[in-house]
């Protein structure tokens, strides 16, 4: 999600991309003389010097309604709302989804590991029930666990175990995509995605929100995402499987090349744009300095080409048949709608140039089109809504 990425993340994030474990170094020898010249080469240049990327640009927004652990304190999605996605030209959403949402179990305390498979039929059906009528509405739907048995990148509460480490998370992740994965067996891939764990990433503490950490070893993202592909792939043969990025989701990972695997990257790069002010990432909101676009970086200033160069190595996963989305991007409600609107232009430019689709963190909300909540915007009364109209006109040009 959004709210997960650290500052210091942001910072660091192309060269962590560019300086992986001794299992990248191959594949970078093989491409790094195309990785290098996309990053540098002009808007034509780097829009034509491409393969042709595998996954379809699908263009959407994210569905938070089973976000929270908690089905109690989650988001519905108005009818209305997925009529109106379709209507303006999208035909994508993602579903991000916490796995107790789903469970019968005791939510006064933390989860039991004997209790992550309690699975309630009753909840689960809410979810059958968004997915049919989002594909009702020509919508590619993207099933995702945001937070999964083992592991969720935004932490404050008690998992029972690792799943990056421990057998008995992974056996339990892919019970669930197993689960999953029969649910929808009747269902045509073109239809349905398995997004298998939103934005990977591990702190010293998993349960502690403010633990230090960085990129899930490779090694194990690489077991956990074979083990529940293969699960997944053992019910429906060509269903289609998305692994984020590492690192909280920027940072592409042609370790998992060699797998049947597509895979989403991020759309919140310069950091300090898409997150300006934002109450999760800082301390003290107040002391954040002002944001432009271009935006000053010390001795440099980051544009467009910055941009391209942040994407460079996702260019790369495409240009070796990878096909490649972009799950979540977008802007919170602080930064001023007019510097929002002139990055967020370039990066959906940039997205564009290479193909790949995008999911609008949200649709009505601090990220939306809808209901955002900016102080600085107009407007317009949408049948009792209040529509972001020049936020949502930047989107459809890209339809």
């Amino acid at each position: 999600m959004c709210s997960v990425l650290v500052f210091l993340q942001s910072q660091t994030l192309t060269n962590l991309s560019m300086n992986s474990q001794n299992s990248r170094r191959d594949f970078l020898k093989k491409t790094a003389l195309a990785t290098a010249g996309a990053s540098l080469l002009p808007l034509s240049s780097f829009a034509q010097a491409k393969r042709k990327n595998k996954l379809p640009a699908w263009k959407g927004f994210n569905l938070l309604d089973f976000f929270s652990h908690n089905p109690d304190q989650g988001r519905p999605t108005k009818p209305d709302y997925l009529t109106w996605i379709a209507d303006w030209g999208f035909d994508f959403v993602r579903v991000p989804i916490s796995y107790p949402s789903y469970l019968d179990i005791d939510r006064t305390r933390p989860i039991r590991p004997d209790e992550v498979l309690n699975f309630d039929e009753s909840r689960l059906e809410k979810v059958d029930q968004l997915v049919e009528k989002s594909i009702k509405q020509g919508l590619h739907v993207s099933l995702n666990l945001h937070r999964a048995p083992g592991f969720c990148i935004n932490a404050g509460f008690e998992e029972p175990y690792n799943l990056w480490k421990d057998q008995e998370a992974l056996d339990a992740f892919c019970a669930h995509w197993e689960m999953w994965a029969k649910r929808y067996k009747g269902i045509s891939s073109k239809k349905l995605s398995f997004d298998l764990v939103n934005e990977p990433f591990q702190r010293e503490n998993p349960n502690d929100q403010h633990s230090p950490g960085g990129p899930v070893d490779v090694a194990d993202y690489h077991r956990v995402a074979k083990a529940a592909l293969e699960r997944i792939k053992s019910v429906k043969k060509s269903r289609l499987v998305i692994a984020d990025g590492n690192g909280g989701g920027g940072i592409a990972v042609p370790e998992l090349a060699d797998l049947d695997l597509s895979q989403s990257c991020r759309g919140y790069h310069p950091f300090p744009i898409s997150h300006y002010k934002a109450g999760w990432v800082y301390k003290d909101p107040s002391t954040v300095p002002p944001v432009d676009w271009p935006l000053p970086q010390g001795e440099k200033t980051l544009d467009i080409d910055n941009i391209r160069q942040y994407y460079a190595p996702w260019k790369a996963l495409i240009d070796q048949g990878v096909g490649v989305h972009c799950g979540e991007c977008g802007c919170y409600n602080q930064t001023p709608h007019k510097v929002f609107l002139a990055w967020f232009g370039d990066v959906l430019q940039v997205l564009k140039e290479m193909e790949v689709g995008f999911g609008i963190w949200e649709f009505s909300g601090a990220f939306g089109v809808m209901n955002s909540g900016r102080k600085d915007v107009e407007y317009e009364d949408w049948y009792g809504e209040k529509l972001d109209r020049k936020f949502l006109e930047l989107l459809r040009r890209q339809i």
